[in-house]
Order: structure tokens, then C-alpha cells, then sequence
């Protein structure tokens, strides 16, 4: 009898915890703004991030010695990479960084899943090249919107570098 009364109270004991975990499952909370097109664009997940790789520009070895006409044309060809890049969907966002004691100059989010082909956008760059820049990649994973960052950047840039 003491068995029986014993395996009943467990049993109850069972059900509502089976009860009480079902209940406490979290539902997610659904967008109503949701653009399925957009996230498809912009390459977005369920919740609207995807992978990218931060390219770190530091100072290269030939920083100092790359000059006049080598030095213009290695910058020029640094903000056209940057430009193909971006038209071709894979520079989300890129920038110098201010002055620092870690030999920063600038950064590319390139919008690759991976440090490989991060490497082989970022190697195409003329600075890149010319050893003027070195690269330290990291991988990231952020919101997917900054893929509209080079066609916002279009309409608010009064001039072109």
C-alpha cells in the first residue's frame, strides 16, 4: 500500500513538472515588421545577423618608404578596391580609425563567412599590397543591415574620395 501511495504522489509529482517546464517554454515574439525580401538581400538569419569578417588595417613595413607618385597611386587604388568591393556585396562598411598607440589605421567588415575570403578581398587592395597596409582578421557575427550601409553611404556623401 505504502508502494502504491508512494509511486502515485511521484507520479503527480511527474506530471506537473512535465507541466510546469512546458509552460515556462519562452514562444518567440514574431516581427510585424518583418521584410522576408529584405533579410533576403541582406543575407539575415531568423534574427536578422549574418557573418562577416573584420579586415584591421595596421601600419605595414613599407609604410614610411612608399612615397610621392607610388604613394598617391597605392591610396587611389585603396579607395577604388574599397568602391568594387562594396558594389559587389562584399565591403559592408570600412574606415580609418583615429589616432592610436596599436598602429590601427582602418577597418573593413568584409561580408564573408569566413577568414580565407576575407584574406583574398583584402589582398586585392593596392596599400594591401605595396606594404603600406597589414591586415589582422577577426570573425564576427553582427546585424545583417550593414549590408545597407554602401547604398545609404551613396545618397549622404556630398563627395566622392
Amino acid at each position: 500500500m505504502k508502494t502504491t501511495k508512494t509511486f502515485i504522489v511521484l507520479l503527480i509529482l511527474m506530471m506537473f513538472t512535465v507541466a510546469f517546464a512546458t509552460a515556462q517554454t519562452p514562444e518567440k515574439a514574431v516581427n510585424g515588421g518583418y521584410d522576408a525580401e529584405l533579410a533576403k538581400k541582406l543575407g539575415a538569419n531568423e534574427m536578422g545577423m549574418r557573418n562577416y569578417v573584420l579586415a584591421i588595417l595596421k601600419t605595414g613595413p613599407n609604410d614610411a618608404t612608399v612615397k610621392g607618385d607610388a604613394r598617391t597611386a597605392a591610396f587611389k587604388g585603396h579607395f577604388d578596391n574599397m568602391g568594387r568591393l562594396a558594389a559587389d556585396g562584399k565591403l559592408a562598411v570600412a574606415g580609418p580609425f583615429g589616432q592610436n598607440d596599436k598602429a590601427f589605421r582602418g577597418l573593413f567588415i568584409l561580408a564573408v563567412p569566413t577568414v580565407e575570403e576575407a584574406k583574398k578581398l583584402a589582398e586585392t587592395d593596392p596599400a594591401v599590397k605595396a606594404g603600406i597596409f597589414v591586415v589582422e582578421y577577426v570573425p564576427w557575427f553582427g546585424s545583417a543591415s550593414l549590408m545597407a550601409t554602401p547604398e545609404i553611404h551613396k545618397k549622404i556623401a556630398k563627395t566622392n574620395p
